[in-house]
């Protein structure tokens, strides 16, 4: 039987409520994807090109690390991963946390939330942190999505 589970990183807040919605309407495991340095309004002002959140994304090689890192990911075949857009791609700890786990083999359907910024290269970006997982899906999701909503998303 399939086993699937909903990685999530959610600055704000906002992400983890969809991600909250996916896992109960997908029945799946919820894994938050924590930094071990929570992020401030400070570092989360994107209009500050000095903030943790701004230089962290400059750096596309930069890896914050995560404060719980032992998941077993192995008893999972699709994991919908999730995160909020920040300059048009995923935050940076989103590849901390493909790169510290095997997803060989895996399907990875992405979501994001965003208040009017769209995916632009996310998944693209994301691909070379999982290099053997399949990323079969991606899409931009609402704060306010309706159970049906989801549910619908999920199955298309």
């Amino acid at each position: 039987m399939s086993k699937t589970l909903t990685a999530f990183f959610s600055a704000s807040g906002v992400t983890k409520a969809v991600a909250e919605k996916i896992a109960k309407a997908a029945g799946s495991d919820l894994f938050e994807i924590e930094p071990k340095e929570k992020y401030t309004k400070a570092d989360l002002n994107w209009m500050d090109s000095n903030s943790r959140s701004s230089v962290e994304i400059k750096n596309k090689s930069f890896r914050p690390e995560m404060a719980v890192s032992d998941l077993d990911i192995s008893q999972y075949d699709t994991i919908y991963l999730g995160f909020p857009i920040w300059w048009y791609v995923a935050p940076t700890i989103v590849n901390t946390f493909l790169e510290k786990y095997n997803f060989s083999g895996k399907k990875i359907v992405v979501f994001a939330t965003s208040g009017s910024s769209g995916m632009g290269n996310t998944v693209a970006e994301l691909k070379p942190s999982a290099p053997n997982a399949e990323f079969v899906k991606a899409g931009r999701l609402s704060a306010s999505i309706s159970h049906e909503e989801i549910e619908k998303w999920i199955n298309c």
